[in-house]
């Protein structure tokens, strides 16, 4: 029994027996968030008028033929069937993928050895690391004209090597196989030290207790590499191995640069004899020396399908190998 003087007990109702009602905030329509739309709205309205208007518009002018000047010319499915019947895209792609397989490859065992050693380098880390990002950040023009001068038949640094050891010297940049090797060894060392950094992130994250109980059991460092780092690797080779091939499959300014002066027929004719034309060469070519854009058009749409494929297939098999 409570006195008449006596404080209310903690938690009881209020005298008019009626509990307070918890106030939610009422929920904003889209309307409402109309500030926060707006300040984000730059990046968005910059990527419609730089990204998807111009994709749109290149799958419209590929079904057109259009020389930049002139009217349109509807022409349908004519500039894609003729795709598949052109040789020389046919050979242009040849290019691009054995130019791919020679520099990317190897590249990327090459950029996870060097993260292994990386890894276990005690001392002027931070300088190794800068060292192989450098190449990355370089300019590629700049770096394709040193190749050249490397390249070069009679004064190049490479064929100084040869007859170093008694070889016979090689036409770097005016035959084939020269002119695909030339482009793939400029493509590695531009991208193996950005693929080893990306390694070295993954390696950081292998637990340590993993390589001290494979030493334990007698693992060498050929068995640790391949048992322990490869499989926990995986899905950082997979990221590399993708983006690796989207950049190689579109390779355009080392061939350009490297080639520009032994084809004076054109700066995108990739050499003689077209050994070094790769896929964007040939679009560049059609597109602003025949000034025929709507087959441009038709095969950066052919170039897109190819790059698709391939990074699915990269996907597939890695994925595979992890099942």
């Amino acid at each position: 029994m409570t006195g008449v003087g006596a404080a209310p007990t903690l938690g009881a109702p209020a005298d008019d027996g009626v509990r307070s009602a918890v106030v939610r905030p009422k929920p904003r329509s889209v309307l409402g968030y109309w500030r926060l739309y707006l300040a984000i709205s730059p990046f968005y309205l910059l990527f419609l008028c730089f990204g998807l208007i111009p994709v749109g518009f290149s799958l419209y002018l590929s079904f057109h033929r259009w020389d930049g000047l002139g009217s349109m010319e509807y022409a349908g499915l004519s500039q894609y069937r003729y795709l598949l019947s052109d040789s020389q895209f046919w050979n242009s792609l040849t290019n691009t993928l054995i130019i791919w397989a020679i520099a990317t490859l190897p590249m990327l065992f090459i950029a996870l050895v060097t993260a292994v050693m990386l890894n276990s380098a005690v001392r002027f880390k931070n300088f190794y690391r800068f060292a192989y990002f450098l190449p990355n950040v370089t300019s590629v023009v700049a770096v394709a004209i040193i190749f050249t001068s490397i390249f070069s038949t009679n004064f190049g640094l490479a064929n100084a090597v040869l007859q170093g050891l008694g070889l016979d010297q090689v036409a770097w940049l005016n035959t084939d196989w020269g002119i695909k090797i030339s482009i793939a060894v400029l493509m590695t060392w531009q991208w193996t030290g950005y693929n080893a950094l990306i390694f070295l992130a993954g390696l950081q994250t292998i637990p340590s207790e993993l390589y001290e109980a494979a030493r334990v059991d007698g693992a060498g460092p050929v068995q640790t590499f391949f048992r322990i780092t490869v499989p926990m690797m995986r899905p950082i080779i997979l990221f590399a191995l993708v983006v690796s091939t989207v950049t190689g499959l579109q390779s355009f300014t080392e061939p350009q640069v490297l080639l520009a002066n032994t084809n004076n027929t054109s700066t995108f004719a990739g050499g003689p004899g077209n050994a070094g034309q790769t896929m964007v060469l040939y679009f560049f070519q059609q597109s602003f020396d025949n000034n025929d854009f709507g087959y441009g058009a038709a095969i950066a749409w052919g170039i897109f399908l190819v790059v698709a494929i391939f990074s699915i297939v990269n996907w597939r098999l890695v994925q595979r190998g992890e099942k």
